[in-house]
């Protein structure tokens, strides 16, 4: 099956949902030298990369008819669905050889569906969701989880390199979807222990930000008490990742987990404590707003001291 090639000045790009995280992984591919054109139902969203140069497109369809490889980072499953598979998505517009990279944290088994879709077409398809939020976005520091045929995986390479410096091919269609639930396994629980943590040094009358340096350097280090927990000191519940995204991808997690007859409680707790954070009105804070569920509780208020 042939596949465009991908180099900077002569590939055309597409990129289907400028959001918190899209906007800067678009603008990072521009700034490598290629030529762009985006779609995102608020168009409004678009207005910083069109003051870059990028084509401002109607539909996911008319981005596709522009490109050679088509990118989407959008909100949810269904999501993914509509602007890939959709009557008016972009495999009905992409030619064949061309690349069609999913970066949505979604389902596994409908990267394989797209994966399928794209081949009968004579497209490739990659799943490559990301890690790093808004901050790992905006300074081209995300990791890439990606699944797909190898080749197009490689073909992608300089894109890749132009948005993240932890490029990591995992296997075939689906396998970048299930490293990032791994990854949002380990996150669910590690807000739990940070946001208890802090809550817990509050409590005891400690300056939070002398914690934070003092057990973010040693084991209890983590991108999240380190990234997040000053945020969460500062007040500051701005999302790099909304909290109803994350409560899509925990259950996703959930539901992959009990296909595979596994176990997962720590999960399945961080999940019912995120629907709290939900149902307090803050589905669309970023995750570490877990700290306001969390201090409803205990009636406490992190202020600053």
């Amino acid at each position: 099956m042939k596949m465009v090639e991908v180099a900077a000045g002569k590939t055309r790009i597409g990129w289907l949902g400028t959001g918190v995280m899209g906007r800067w992984m678009c603008e990072h591919c521009m700034n490598a030298g290629f030529q762009a054109t985006v779609y995102n139902r608020t168009v409004s969203k678009t207005d910083p990369l069109r003051a870059k140069g990028a084509r401002v497109a109607g539909s996911p369809r008319e981005v596709a008819q522009d490109s050679d490889v088509v990118f989407s980072i959008v909100g949810f499953p269904a999501d993914v669905r509509e602007v890939i598979l959709g009557p008016n998505g972009a495999l009905s517009g992409l030619q064949a050889g061309g690349i069609v990279v999913d970066m949505t944290t979604s389902e596994p088994s409908l990267a394989k569906e797209i994966f399928e879709a794209a081949r009968a077409r004579g497209i490739h398809a990659v799943d490559a969701p990301v890690s790093g939020g808004d901050v790992g976005a905006r300074e081209a520091r995300l990791s890439i989880m990606i699944g797909g045929d190898a080749a197009a995986v490689k073909a992608l390479d300089p894109l890749f390199r132009a948005m993240g410096k932890n490029i990591s091919y995992m296997g075939p269609a689906g396998s970048g979807q299930h490293t990032k639930m791994v990854n949002q396994i380990l996150i669910a629980s590690n807000m739990v222990g940070v946001v208890e943590g802090l809550l817990y040094g509050y409590r005891a009358g400690l300056s939070l930000e002398a914690v934070i340096a003092a057990v973010g350097a040693g084991a209890a280090g983590s991108w999240s008490i380190n990234n997040l927990g000053p945020r969460i000191i500062k007040r500051n519940f701005d999302p790099g990742f909304f909290v109803e995204h994350f409560i899509k991808d925990m259950g996703i997690a959930l539901d992959e987990a009990r296909r595979m007859g596994l176990s997962l409680p720590g999960l399945a707790l961080a999940n019912q404590l995120y629907l709290a954070v939900k149902a307090q009105g803050h589905a669309r804070l970023g995750t570490h707003a877990l700290a306001l569920a969390l201090e409803r509780m205990n009636n406490v208020e992190m202020k600053p001291r």
